[in-house]
């Protein structure tokens, strides 16, 4: 009989690799909806969504999915040219990812929303901000990108947010105990990116220090970045 004094260990079968499958994706109220939005996108108003969330969030996961859904090709915002437009959107489904995150050609974003609503096309644009916030110098352009449905995804709550710990430990091939994700999802910044950050700080000392995972290890380390 386990004694129950022991912690209990989350293992995961989980492999390094990242899965951008849909069976992986992690769902919680903070991104309920924009998951809704993508498994329904022959619904979308316009054919068009632009989906927003922080780095990490699981944009590109979403976009993934999304694009096996859909058929579709995926760019990045940068690589999009006024001449590449019209074979980017040959199969009938576009995702542009992080329109926001370079200095997107508006005069190639203008053709490509146009040609889109010619063409009943779809078209998903992932970006960190809404589009309507986007500085551009085309008028048309901003009234266009105005006109775009747009879905956000929310900070996880807790639970989602210890899932998402105990995703990136099994990713490393750690199992971790509960006490030590329930300490993390209520010291650290609720966002992915600084989940990736912990994990990687503490399976980095904890090898150092060759000291196994814990509440008591996580507790020194995070100590030890206060001012």
């Amino acid at each position: 009989m386990s004694d129950p004094a022991l912690p209990r260990q989350l293992s995961f079968a989980l492999g390094h690799r990242q899965s951008f499958d849909r069976a992986d994706f992690l769902r919680g109220s903070g991104n309920a909806t924009a998951l809704a939005r993508i498994d329904h996108w022959a619904d979308w108003p316009g054919r068009a969504l632009a989906l927003i969330g922080p780095q990490g969030s699981g944009k590109s996961h979403l976009t993934a999915i999304w694009a096996e859904a859909a058929g579709a090709r995926v760019i990045a915002g940068h690589a999009l040219e006024p001449a590449s437009v019209p074979q980017a959107l040959a199969t009938g489904a576009l995702a542009v990812e992080d329109a926001d995150r370079c200095k997107l050609d508006e005069a190639a974003l203008f053709h490509l929303l146009n040609l889109a609503r010619e063409q009943s096309a779809y078209l998903l644009i992932t970006a960190r901000r809404l589009p309507a916030t986007w500085p551009t110098r085309l008028p048309d352009l901003a009234s266009r990108l105005r006109a775009v449905p747009v879905v956000t995804i929310e900070p996880p709550d807790d639970a989602l947010f210890g899932a998402v710990l105990v995703k990136l430990f099994a990713d490393r091939q750690l199992a971790v105990d509960e006490r030590l994700i329930e300490f993390l999802v209520h010291r650290i910044e609720r966002s992915v990116a600084a989940a990736q950050a912990a994990v990687a700080e503490l399976d980095g000392e904890a090898l150092r220090l060759k000291r196994p995972l814990s509440r008591a290890l996580a507790a020194e380390v995070l100590r030890g970045r206060s001012p």
